[in-house]
């Protein structure tokens, strides 16, 4: 009888650690069959009759199409030519697309709140200020809403919380992206993002937090 007790409990002590280690294994045979909707918006600050999360997808999907080359570099006139550019310029653009001007947003909030921002150096330089990722996540974190950092694959409630324009923030090496309105057969969301050598829409949205840099920031922008 207490045989039987010890390997009942054993294997209860092993099911549990095993859905700690692999919760998506049993969210599959939990629920086999899911489906995670994509939330849409009917604001259209351009007024182009597209509303503005389609609007900032298309555009972002035209840099992917593009192929713009990833370059880091300081530029004294503001902008990168328009053939180079690095992960946070492809959140300034496809915001730019929906009449929303991120540069001069996060110039004002610097201005406004320099001790605050750990990447300016001294003095705002409205030169590179925007372009940097920390100082995103500082102006995001005030400005934007904030979302949950955890991403798992079947869980629907988690991946409801994943939608499409939200943004993403990785360390190691510092970087941000796009959520994209397409996912995979996880139902995990893909990644709009600029990475050497050009920039992308695949699946690096759970790979990049698993294999690279954890996600330390998940922004919604309040439409």
């Amino acid at each position: 009888m207490k045989s039987r007790i010890l390997i009942y409990w054993t294997l209860i002590l092993i099911l549990i650690i095993h859905y700690k280690i692999n919760p998506e294994f049993w969210y599959k045979i939990l629920q086999p069959t899911i489906e995670v909707e994509n939330i849409t918006v009917t604001t259209d600050i351009d007024n182009d009759w597209i509303n503005d999360i389609d609007d900032i997808l298309q555009w972002a999907r035209k840099e992917v199409k593009n192929k713009t080359i990833y370059k880091s570099a300081y530029y004294q006139w503001w902008y990168p030519p328009e053939n180079e550019w690095v992960c946070t310029d492809l959140i300034r653009r496809a915001l730019k697309d929906a009449w929303i001007d991120l540069k001069k947003l996060v110039d004002k909030d610097i201005k406004n709140n320099t001790s605050i921002y750990q990447r300016v150096n001294w003095k705002p330089d409205p030169n590179i200020d925007f372009r940097r990722v920390p100082n995103l996540n500082t102006f995001l974190k005030r400005n934007a809403t904030t979302l949950t950092n955890k991403l798992i694959p079947w869980n629907v409630e988690n991946l409801k919380s994943w939608q499409p324009w939200d943004i993403v923030i990785f360390n190691q090496p510092d970087h941000i992206g796009i959520v994209s309105d397409k996912r995979d057969k996880n139902w995990v969301p893909y990644l709009i993002h600029n990475w050497w050598p050009i920039p992308s829409e695949d699946k690096r949205l759970l790979y990049w937090s698993k294999y690279w840099g954890e996600i330390v920031a998940h922004y919604r922008w309040k439409y």
